[in-house]
């Protein structure tokens, strides 16, 4: 199993290209795998013939697992590392106890008696408390369990932490594995299906679709998120389209979608509105002088969300970003990204327009602070002054766009300033800005 990233410490076989017996070549693709960062093809360390796979698809290993034996003339030697992505890297450090605070998955609450009257829970005891309250009072260094709570059955709310934080009390110190433990949120207890109804079937989550659950969960569980929309008149971009599209397929191969519009008009705003392209680490804000723009690529059938990232985006003019997101979008459809085409972003931006939809509400993808939602272009009347400076109604074609951002960094009023600048942007789109 390969290392698909510093991060990833297993993977699962999803399909075997080859069988038993089929002879193989050197770089060839052997097998599909996927991870919670990205799904790929493996191509073979080695020529030879398949002689033994040990590892069969839907299986979960670790990695550094042998998946297969290869035989015959220019195989791979069995004894050695048959390439260097085979090689596991040292495990990543443990995570702090504020990481493990932060944890989204909640626990069910424990089935006890309500706590006595006092500090709400005996010397010592481990309560449930949720991630926000595990934060807080692993960022003060405060034991949960010396908090009166309030809640139901004397759990603690983020109300009685933080009125604990404010009264300056702390709790006595501790052993050092003490207050790991008394932070650590266990994850739930894996609820069984039940007994199937008529019609129903039981499908396991891949690793892709897991670590998207885990993604989306921690992300709302995390920031604070709002949701602003602006609507855009397109003309310029839709006249401008046509007329280099025909130029475009012909002379590069390539489509310049509204998308790749969108996007190079986004990353000229980013560079006036910084802390929509920056994140949050701890109490200190991260700007970026550049921008590495994710793409929200839909996997075929629904099977999957994955968001390659352009790097350096800001150096692109409209030819270098329609052909990087084209080149994203293939690469994702036909499983070649790398683990590195998947990291670094520090916004994103989904296209469901794509698809006829109209408004939406993304998730952000952490640890940025905004993604961008671009709609379906769609002509519908529209006010518009003549000649003669007269209110009058017209056909336009209309993208609606949405921003939605960490309100613990960005405002409304800035959002809406960002949101303003970039349909100005769309709306003056000349000769000079491709």
């Amino acid at each position: 199993m390969p290392q698909m990233g510093v991060s990833v410490s297993e993977g699962t076989v999803t399909k075997w290209l080859k069988n038993p017996g089929d002879t193989v070549e050197a770089d060839e693709s052997l097998l599909e795998i996927s991870t919670d960062k990205v799904d790929t093809e493996v191509p073979s360390p080695g020529s030879g013939v398949l002689s033994e796979i040990l590892v069969q698809e839907g299986e979960t290993v670790a990695v550094g697992t042998v998946l297969a034996r290869i035989g015959g003339d220019g195989a791979a030697t069995p004894s050695g590392p048959p390439a260097p992505r085979v090689e596991a890297p040292p495990p990543p450090p443990a995570p702090e106890p504020e990481a493990v605070a932060e944890t989204p998955a909640p626990a069910p609450e424990p089935a006890t008696a309500p706590a006595p009257a006092g500090n709400g829970h005996a010397a010592g005891e481990h309560t449930f408390v949720s991630p926000v309250v595990a934060r807080i009072a692993a960022e003060h260094g405060i034991d949960p369990a010396r908090v009166a709570g309030t809640g139901a059955g004397g759990r603690v709310t983020k109300k009685d932490i933080l009125a604990f934080v404010e009264a300056g009390t702390q709790a006595p110190a501790a052993p050092a594995a003490a207050p790991a433990a008394a932070q650590a949120v266990p994850p739930p207890a894996p609820v069984a299906p039940g007994e199937l109804g008529p019609g129903e079937q039981l499908e396991p989550m891949n690793a892709m679709r897991r670590g998207i659950a885990e993604h989306m969960r921690r992300s709302l569980d995390t920031a604070a998120h709002v949701t602003s929309a602006i609507e855009v008149d397109m003309s310029k971009v839709v006249a401008i389209r046509e007329k280099l599209k025909a130029e475009y397929v012909r002379s590069y191969g390539v489509n310049p979608t509204y998308l790749a519009f969108v996007a190079r008009a986004a990353v000229d705003t980013l560079k006036d509105w910084p802390w929509v392209n920056a994140e949050l680490r701890g109490e200190s804000i991260v700007t970026h002088s550049h921008v590495n723009l994710g793409f929200a690529v839909a996997l075929e059938g629904g099977k999957g969300l994955i968001v390659p990232v352009l790097k350096n985006a800001e150096g692109l003019n409209l030819l270098g970003m329609a052909r990087g997101v084209a080149d994203l979008a293939e690469r994702a459809r036909t499983k070649r990204l790398t683990p590195d085409d998947v990291q670094g972003g520090t916004f994103t931006i989904t296209n469901p327009g794509s698809f006829g939809t109209f408004h939406g509400t993304p998730v952000i993808s952490q640890p940025q602070s905004g993604i961008l939602g671009t709609y379906a272009v769609v002509k519908r009347p529209w006010v518009v002054q003549d000649e003669l400076g007269q209110d009058v109604i017209a056909i336009r074609p209309i993208m609606n766009l949405t921003l939605t951002y960490d309100h613990r960094l960005v405002d409304g009023a800035y959002a809406g300033q960002f949101l303003h600048d970039l349909r100005e942007r769309l709306e003056s789109w000349g000769e000079s800005d491709y």
